[in-house]
């Protein structure tokens, strides 16, 4: 048994900053967007890829992550993440021309998708000899995440009214120098294992998860069912068909499919990939309506989304674990999935003429508290079962499934939102249009609470003892 770090609780803060400043990276972009558009000459069209470069390259490169991870050992390919972040960053930020900043972004989004498995490995090395600090080192981490995502929204408001938009991507520069300097004292030296990487299996899976992402990005504009995005995402099935087929027939394939036998693996999979589908699409949604129809400035937008980030915080990390602890991962992921969808639901009643104390402000707290109940039972229900050989692939599938699960959500709610032509100017239009977005985000964390009441299974009675005695003893 490798001895307990004393200085784990230091290396828990490096590693979930790396995982806020990873997931922050996907929504610090948000507010700086039309000021990329007129200084790098993107379409209306284009601009999309500001932000769907990172998200592919990082759902997409997932998995390999996590299998570089358990191969190589995670402080490796954590310090390797780091240092490609920080080199995309800085060719985002110098970007002339939009092919340079998507290519920026899209390396950035490599980095992501090293960081995020090997922290998870790193983190259960440092907690995994006591169940009690592994739940709350989970709390903090998982935490990271969501107040990531949502505090990039604020800071990118007050970097771009503040300073300019490259910086919203020189400031991961010496955050991430600073990162790399604590690695060599904080972090835990992890064995890697002998093996092989999967190549074909790589390719084809993060070809086909890549295309299938760009083929829902692309069919609002081209059409659901036009020639081009059948052919698209015919393409994406052929290549994870193919994923498929490797993982039977190779010695060590990159994703065993024996792991899905891991007990709750698949409908905590499921789970993740709901929630990411409601949250990612209401938060984009908010933010436009925020900016485009009550008419809030850069600095103005980011700080009413302040609120949410303090919920998830002290839910997460107050309230969060101990429920958990008490009552399991079920029902919190159902009750957190229902909260949220009361919270998704209560912003389609805003209005053109709204104000944010009555519009935003109560809805969008409890889509918070739903969030923050949900998203750490499903995070962990996904990796407990898993050994300490997968859990880099356990962690690999996990992000993947959340990630990807955004990107579906998100194409769907703009195919929603943008069904009917609106006029500049017309805020009851894009009003509607955002309302139907939130009734669809809404819908499906209703669904994804239905399929986890039924389908995932509780815990036996004599697990449910002990976790009491565990948390009795807290």
């Amino acid at each position: 048994m490798n001895a307990v770090n004393p200085r784990r609780w230091q290396a828990l803060i490096v590693l979930a900053a790396a995982q806020f400043m990873v997931i922050m990276d996907t929504s610090i972009i948000g507010v700086a967007l039309p000021d990329m558009q007129r200084d790098l000459g993107f379409s209306a069209g284009g601009l999309q890829w500001v932000f769907n470069a990172y998200v592919i390259a990082f759902g997409g490169l997932l998995l390999l992550g996590g299998r570089l991870s358990d191969l190589f050992g995670a402080r490796k390919v954590f310090t390797t993440g780091w240092i490609i972040l920080v080199a995309g960053s800085v060719v985002a930020a110098v970007a002339d021309t939009a092919w340079v900043e998507i290519l920026g972004r899209g390396v950035q989004g490599v980095g992501g998708a090293l960081i995020a498995p090997a922290s998870m490995t790193l983190l259960m090395m440092l907690f995994g000899h006591n169940p009690r600090e592994l739940g709350k080192a989970m709390a903090l981490y998982g935490a990271a995440a969501p107040a990531g995502g949502t505090a990039g929204v604020f800071l990118g408001g007050v970097i771009t009214e503040y300073l300019s938009w490259p910086w919203v991507f020189i400031v991961y520069v010496p955050i991430g120098l600073a990162t790399l300097a604590a690695v060599p004292a904080l972090l835990p030296s992890v064995q890697g294992r002998r093996g092989s990487v999967d190549v074909l299996g790589a390719v084809s899976v993060t070809g086909g998860i890549a295309l299938a992402v760009y083929a829902i990005v692309r069919a609002p504009e081209q059409g659901w069912t036009s020639v081009a995005t059948v052919l698209e995402f015919a393409g994406a099935l052929a290549l994870l068909a193919l994923f498929l087929v490797v993982q039977r027939t190779v010695r060590e394939p990159l994703m065993p499919l024996a792991v899905w036998r891991t007990p709750g693996l698949a409908t905590a999979n499921l789970a993740m990939a709901l929630l990411g589908a409601a949250w990612i699409p209401m938060w984009y949604f908010l933010n436009l309506y925020l900016q485009q129809v009550l008419g809030y400035g850069a600095f103005p937008s980011g700080a009413a989304l302040l609120p949410m980030t303090v919920a998830i915080m002290i839910f997460m990390i107050g309230i969060t674990a101990r429920l958990l602890g008490r009552f399991g991962a079920k029902p919190l992921i159902v009750v957190g999935l229902a909260v949220m969808a009361v919270g998704v639901g209560g912003l389609a009643f805003a209005r053109p003429d709204g104000v944010f104390a009555v519009d935003v402000l109560p809805a969008s707290l409890i889509a918070a508290v739903g969030m923050s109940l949900a998203y750490i039972p499903a995070m962990m229900s996904a990796m407990s079962g898993a050994g300490p050989q997968e859990s880099g692939l356990a962690s690999g599938i996990v992000n993947t499934t959340y990630q990807i699960g955004s990107a579906i959500g998100l194409a769907a709610m703009t195919a929603i939102a943008t069904s009917r032509p609106v006029e500049p100017g017309d805020l009851a239009g894009l009003t509607d249009g955002f309302q139907g977005a939130f009734v669809g985000a809404g819908t499906v964390a209703v669904v994804g609470a239905v399929l986890t009441l039924l389908l995932m299974r509780g815990p036996r009675r004599s697990d449910e003892e002990s976790q009491e005695r565990e948390t009795a003893r807290v």
